[in-house]
């Protein structure tokens, strides 16, 4: 019986691998939903009850997330993300007090560490997502505004700091569509010119305060509800 039990475990541990790998390599993104459990059954040549407690497992971790009837979704490619995840729960305001704690910093190292490359890349970004606002094309606007802070994000090049980012990307798109004020011109929208600009600039202070500036904005767009006075 030890012989059979330490076997078992093992073969659950190497299909954890296998899928936490798809996780983290890109192969099942972030948000998508995962194959279903007979398909993972064939592709790994193991029995369902070895897959569920995979998927119970990574689901336990916050990579995974079980929706019953709807299937299971990628929630975040680590550990680490998955606990920062559910530490800033799903309220706005609490979504944008992680990002601002976030970004502020990557913005400020992005200035400095950031590649010619990646540089081309924000500026093209930043364009894509400007020319969506004035379309009105709101889905567009959401994507290139989340891929945008994304990258830059991935600019700062702290590996620790991208993962955890990288973590919330359902939850920054989710708080950009809240975000997004529809009934206003897309000239009195939140503008990134600045934040570029002090990234392509290399001026750290300045791009910490640009991306400071604008999550205090939302912040301030969406304040709590003040206390009923006594």
């Amino acid at each position: 019986m030890p012989l059979a039990t330490t076997r078992r475990t093992g073969l659950v541990d190497q299909v954890i691998e296998q899928m936490r790998a798809a996780i983290t390599s890109g192969e099942w993104p972030m948000g998508g939903r995962i194959p279903t459990e007979p398909e993972l059954v064939s592709a790994l040549g193991v029995g369902r009850n070895t897959v569920r407690e995979a998927v119970r497992a990574l689901a336990h971790a916050g990579l995974l997330e079980v929706r019953q009837g709807d299937g299971t979704f990628v929630r975040a490619t680590s550990e680490l993300s998955g606990a920062l995840r559910r530490l800033c729960g799903t309220e706005l305001r609490e979504v944008l007090q992680v990002r601002r704690t976030l970004e502020v910093e990557a913005a400020r190292l992005a200035a400095t560490a950031r590649t010619d490359a990646e540089l081309t890349q924000l500026t093209a970004l930043l364009a894509a997502r400007d020319e969506a606002l004035g379309a009105r094309d709101w889905s567009r606007l959401i994507d290139t505004d989340t891929a945008f802070h994304q990258l830059l994000v991935r600019c700062s090049h702290n590996r620790l700091l991208a993962e955890l980012y990288d973590g919330l990307t359902e939850t920054v798109a989710a708080s950009v569509a809240a975000s997004v004020d529809r009934d206003v011109p897309p000239a009195e929208h939140i503008s990134h010119t600045g934040l570029l600009d002090a990234i392509r600039d290399r001026d750290p202070d300045r791009a910490g305060a640009e991306a400071g500036g604008f999550l205090d904005e939302l912040l301030q767009r969406h304040a709590a509800p003040a206390e009923p006075a006594d």
